[in-house]
């Protein structure tokens, strides 16, 4: 059985063309482009908790580097580096050769170098950090959302959820409904592009990817911003056919793992934002507005403009 650091060299050492120096000594070497600033984001994965036992080894690799790069893509930044930390319980070479291969499919479809990390013998736990770059000062931030600006949303938010419902056995989906639910939650596409599209093109004051329920994620910008917000359902995306809707609704307004963008853009970039959406083949939905905050905090509005009723916002690791 090898053993770490041949386990290490042998799946984990790659070409680093971005990076000074990368794995192998005790620090990888670093070299920013000048006049920009480092966006650095951590994010872990517990069996259990964020995947199950039974996930396919390199879709777990792949959405491991994934769902950091979903938080540089929030802030319009371009990804550069990542580092892996992890506890195996054993060291299984096909798992790792499997996990290793997604990990680097998704490094190179968005140019990242892997420069280091460490492995330990434990329960079944990854932690990736990813560093990218953005021009000093031009970070999309949540604070920066403003009375009256437009909220968008990107792609379909609730799939993923959905996915899991029905692999945990809670609802039943039609096989090519469900096929593309699983995909969404175990293969998630970080919106890389239209994070730096919006901050290039200067469309959009605020933003946050979608992790834990896109009414909990509105709830950091609505926060962080000092605004209120509201939420129109019939402008939300049309809830997939197949899926109960009951369900489905609350999939889509609570249900985390999406990895959307979330952002609030002034009314008088709606032209700019539809033009994105069709050059970058990705549905955007505009699905709310931010208002000031002697408003209430967040109202959900049905297609009659009534006040709904919210029972659940998102997910919470200690609620």
């Amino acid at each position: 059985m090898p053993g770490e650091f041949e386990l290490i060299r042998r799946y984990f050492s790659r070409p680093t063309p971005q990076t000074v120096l990368g794995p192998g000594d005790d620090c990888a070497l670093l070299a920013p482009t000048p006049d920009m600033q480092l966006a650095i984001t951590t994010d872990m994965l517990v069996e259990g908790t964020h995947f199950l036992a039974d996930t396919d080894p390199a879709q777990l690799g792949w959405k491991a580097l994934a769902v950091n790069l979903s938080d540089l893509a929030a802030m319009g930044a371009r990804p550069r580096w990542a580092l892996l930390a992890g506890s195996l319980p054993e060291a299984r070479e096909a798992w790792l050769a499997a996990f290793a291969e997604g990990l680097f499919d998704c490094a190179q479809r968005y140019q990242v170098d892997l420069v280091g990390g460490d492995t330990t013998r434990g329960p079944l736990n990854l932690c990736l950090t990813a560093i990218g770059e953005i021009p000093a000062g031009a970070a999309l931030r949540r604070d920066r959302g403003v009375p009256g600006d437009d909220l968008w949303i990107s792609g379909q938010p609730g799939l993923a959820a959905l996915g899991l419902a029905h692999l945990q056995r809670r609802t039943q989906l039609p096989a090519a409904l469900a096929d593309r639910c699983i995909a969404s939650l175990q293969r998630p596409l970080p919106r890389v592009e239209l994070g730096l599209e919006l901050r290039l093109r200067g469309l959009a004051n605020a933003a946050i990817d979608v992790s834990d329920g896109l009414l909990a994620d509105l709830g950091h910008i609505v926060e962080s911003s000092a605004v209120a917000a509201e939420i129109f359902v019939a402008q939300l995306p049309s809830l997939p056919a197949g899926a109960d809707p009951v369900l489905a609704r609350r999939c889509q307004l609570a249900g985390g793992d999406d990895y959307e963008l979330l952002f609030s853009a002034p009314p008088a970039s709606r032209p700019a934002i539809a033009d994105l959406a069709a050059r970058l083949e990705l549905p955007l939905w505009r699905c709310g507005r931010l208002r000031g905050a002697a408003a209430i905090g967040l109202t959900l509005l049905d297609e009659n403009g009534q006040a709904l009723t919210i029972d659940e916002r998102g997910f919470d690791h200690f609620g």
